[in-house]
């Protein structure tokens, strides 16, 4: 009761929250004068040895666990029959009850939220927990806006083969459950990076993926159906962001990031490209590079059509915000794409290497062909494969070595099948990743791109929209420096 005396030390003042297994409160140490948090497990689960041991090993686990982003033990004890951990108090609220107050997060804010908890996991996991039960309830708000992973209850450790939760039991709250909770097969580390996935889903668009009736309804859909686009409820998140969280909600912990500490590094390499553009604005970065194979998830929900135009859009208002730049700096703006060859420069000799599919579904886009789109001969190409409905995915492409790293200042492409959509990429790999180094322009019978001038070995023109075809033609690739 509210003004018990727990330990005669810790004076309750006020019922913070309730949940399944404890409650906890803020409590008044008389001895330290001090504000703390108190978790009492629940009393009809204290002739439980399962739940009182797991209530036990929460605080022997967290105890262990000293990093800014993970609420501290201060305490541990039984008084009166009752088991209760003391932690730090963290005044504010948590992850849930901001979203639910302000709805979708600016982009910025999210990605600092997603990665401080990213870090403390990659701490946790280090020491060898996993959490298992990761959401926006269990983060907490400092005073500061840092975030804190509270409520490691039915964390288990990874040296354990058999573990209190025995398989086929549900643990962990139903609309952040991994697939393999929800199929009852062990966890790993893979599991905290789902759910988190899921909470950064939920940060950017204001709802988790999945709804249900029940707690099963919704475990089923994590482990069948694919999550909804994070563009088509945001499309300004930039790409690169959309594609890990994409990359973290894989069904198979294998095709999720290798551990916490690589979806940490990723979340920070995201946040420091939005660093340098304003927090709303997107920035299409080139994503990491995917397994050749991979099936995207655009492909089942229909042709993204909406999102691509957006994002051309941007590419397109991006380039008339940097040539104005570069007029006003007394700085000579290129011409855009042309049907036309451009005439200055001097000529680079470039050579077809292979396809570029990193959102490929097992098709062969072939590569045995890519060096006809640079052989001299107009009368050859490269093509992509067919396509009865559309592209379905952000692009596919063909790569060019340039035989050395050179700043490109023109591309021509000659096509036998105008009417598509490309922009050119460059990078340093013939694997990736490329980086956006021109507009996007409709293909004609020959068009040439103004480069922004990256410098780069590899360039890939990259097809974004076939048009009216199914299937179209690289016949012949041109550069100048």
């Amino acid at each position: 009761m509210l003004g018990d005396v727990i330990d005669g030390r810790y004076e309750l003042d006020e019922l913070v929250g309730s949940g399944g297994m404890s409650s906890v409160y803020k409590a008044h140490d008389r001895l330290l004068e001090r504000d703390v948090a108190l978790k009492v497990l629940h009393s009809h689960f204290l002739d439980d040895a399962e739940y009182v041991e797991r209530f036990r090993r929460e605080a022997r686990a967290v105890a262990q666990l000293s990093h800014p982003n993970i609420v501290t033990v201060i305490d541990r004890g039984e008084s009166d029959g009752h088991q209760f951990i003391v932690f730090e108090y963290v005044r504010g609220e948590n992850l849930k009850e901001l979203v639910q107050r302000t709805g979708p997060l600016p982009t910025r804010r999210a990605v600092e939220l997603a990665l401080g908890i990213a870090e403390a996991l990659a701490f946790a996991h280090d020491h060898g927990l996993v959490h298992r039960d990761v959401k926006p309830q269990n983060v907490l708000l400092s005073r500061d806006g840092e975030p804190k992973v509270t409520d490691f209850g039915i964390a288990r450790s990874l040296d354990v083969e058999r573990g209190m939760t025995q398989t086929g039991t549900l643990m962990g709250s139903g609309h952040y459950l991994s697939p393999e909770q929800a199929s009852g097969t062990p966890v790993t580390p893979a599991t905290d990076v789902y759910s988190l996935g899921v909470v950064l889903y939920e940060l950017l668009t204001g709802d988790v993926p999945f709804q249900g009736d029940n707690v099963v309804a919704v475990a089923m859909r994590h482990v069948s159906d694919p999550p909804p686009s994070l563009l088509e409820r945001r499309p300004e998140v930039p790409l690169r962001l959309a594609l890990a969280v994409e990359r973290a909600l894989e069904k198979d912990p294998a095709r999720r990031f290798a551990s916490m500490h690589d979806f940490a590094a990723e979340l920070r390499a995201c946040l420091a490209e939005l660093g340098s553009f304003d927090v709303e604005r997107t920035f299409i970065a080139q994503a990491p590079v995917l397994r050749r194979g991979a099936p995207h998830r655009a492909r089942q929900r229909g042709r993204p059509g909406r999102r691509v135009l957006y994002l051309l859009l941007t590419l397109l208002a991006a380039a008339a915000i940097l040539a104005g730049a570069l007029a006003l700096g007394g700085s000579k703006s290129r011409s855009p794409a042309s049907s036309s060859h451009g005439g200055g420069g001097n000529p680079v000799t470039l050579g077809g290497v292979t396809a570029y599919d990193p959102y490929g579904d097992n098709k062969q886009e072939h590569d045995e062909a890519a060096p006809n789109a640079a052989d001299g001969n107009p009368g050859t190409y490269w093509e992509t494969e067919h396509y009865s409905d559309g592209l379905q995915k952000p692009g596919v492409g063909v790569v060019l070595d340039a035989g050395r790293s050179v700043a490109l200042k023109s591309l021509t492409v000659t096509s036998d099948t105008p009417g598509y959509t490309a922009t050119v990429r460059a990078g340093a790999s013939a694997g990736g990743p490329f980086a956006p180094d021109s507009g996007s322009h409709s293909v004609g019978a020959r068009t040439t791109f103004s480069l922004d001038g990256h410098t780069a070995r590899y360039y890939v023109v990259w097809i974004t929209d076939l048009g009216a075809h199914d299937s179209v033609h690289v016949n012949e690739v041109t550069a100048r420096t």
